[in-house]
């Protein structure tokens, strides 16, 4: 069998040669489950599409498990041509979910709300972590201790992911104003890219270039707080979901194989990571073993929404969001547990 993966940043016309059930977004299921055959019942009359374009992601260790061993490519084999596609932040990846660049990428679920509040029609259906991902970072030597000494100072953070909202969160915590600190928007890289020349006092971070920035650059962790960290969503687009609920189950399928494939295989999945994010193996393995749980619950739920509970009025208030209403709506719309509740590894070859 022939595997044909391709590398992609163009969006994906998806042909859908096979129509399953109807789809209504919202919690508790964006599509008929009941009436949906399983992955091998599919394959046997064809497959909804002939491509599968979905994200990688350093931030999201079981996606580089995926692409790694190639389970999507074996199993599709030469009916269904797997794009991957890599993503540098969850504000990356939800531009390309919003283009239709990919059917499925990976962002924090801050992101995934901020998105969908700001009516992008993505749906979470699998949660691949809870991490604590996000820190405030300061340079080494520095003299600022807490997140109120940030006053008046600059900050680096990724507009649109979890660790600007995580910073945001912490400024609230400490009684310091969003319009008493400067911040920078930069890319991740970006950041830590700053915070080490010294161009910005502090830096809002992301795993594992935070980890990378302890390690060699000798930078500080000043603020912790995994609570404002706000999980890892793995997001479909409602297109995607409406013409191929057959492989968005499919990819669901894998990451459930891959988060059993990597709790049995830790050294593994670190010696992945330390490969893809060229980083040495030993800030892998912290990024790995102390800052991530992937035996957290896959099902988008309750849990996932009390955490945006929180961070939604902080949209608002920042003007990330136009109103409460939007966030209300989109929480509703948001969270759907019934790939997760129907995913079967089994399905998935290799």
């Amino acid at each position: 069998m022939q595997i044909r993966t391709a590398l992609s940043l163009t969006a994906t016309t998806l042909a859908a040669a096979l129509l399953l059930s109807g789809c209504v977004s919202g919690e508790g299921g964006v599509t008929d489950k009941a009436a949906e055959p399983d992955a091998t019942e599919v394959a046997a009359e064809g497959w909804s599409a002939d491509t599968l374009t979905l994200d990688f992601a350093t931030y999201n260790p079981l996606s580089l498990v995926i692409k790694d061993q190639g389970w999507l490519e074996a199993t599709l084999g030469d009916d269904v041509t797997v794009n991957w596609v890599q993503s540098a932040g969850s504000n990356k990846a939800n531009e390309a979910l919003r283009a239709g660049a990919v059917d499925v990428g990976s962002t924090a679920g801050s992101a995934a709300l901020l998105a969908r509040s700001n009516g992008s029609p993505i749906v979470a259906i699998d949660i691949y972590s809870q991490p604590e991902w996000a820190a405030i970072v300061v340079p080494q030597g520095s003299d600022i201790t807490s997140v109120a000494d940030l006053k008046g100072k600059s900050v680096a953070a990724t507009k649109g992911t979890d660790p600007y909202f995580f910073l945001l969160q912490a400024l609230e915590e400490a009684g310091v104003g969003l319009d008493e600190v400067e911040v920078q928007n930069l890319q991740h890289a970006d950041g830590k890219a700053a915070l080490e020349s010294g161009a910005v006092a502090a830096w809002s971070g992301l795993d594992p270039l935070m980890a990378a920035s302890e390690a060699t650059a000798g930078s500080t962790l000043v603020y912790r707080n995994i609570d404002f960290n706000t999980y890892g969503f793995l997001n479909a687009t409602e297109t995607f979901l409406e013409k191929s609920p057959d492989l968005a189950q499919l990819v669901v399928d894998a990451y459930e194989k891959a988060r059993a494939w990597a709790q049995e295989n830790p050294d593994e999945v670190v010696a992945i990571l330390a490969e893809v994010a060229g980083i040495d193996p030993a800030v892998a393995k912290t990024v790995i073993t102390e800052r991530t749980n992937l035996g957290v619950d896959p099902a988008p739920g309750d849990a996932q929404r009390k955490v945006l509970e929180i961070v939604g009025p902080i949209f608002v208030e920042s003007g990330d969001v136009a109103s409460q209403q939007a966030i209300d709506d989109a929480l509703a719309k948001l969270l759907d547990d019934t790939y997760v509740t129907k995913a079967d590894p089994a399905n998935v070859t290799g």
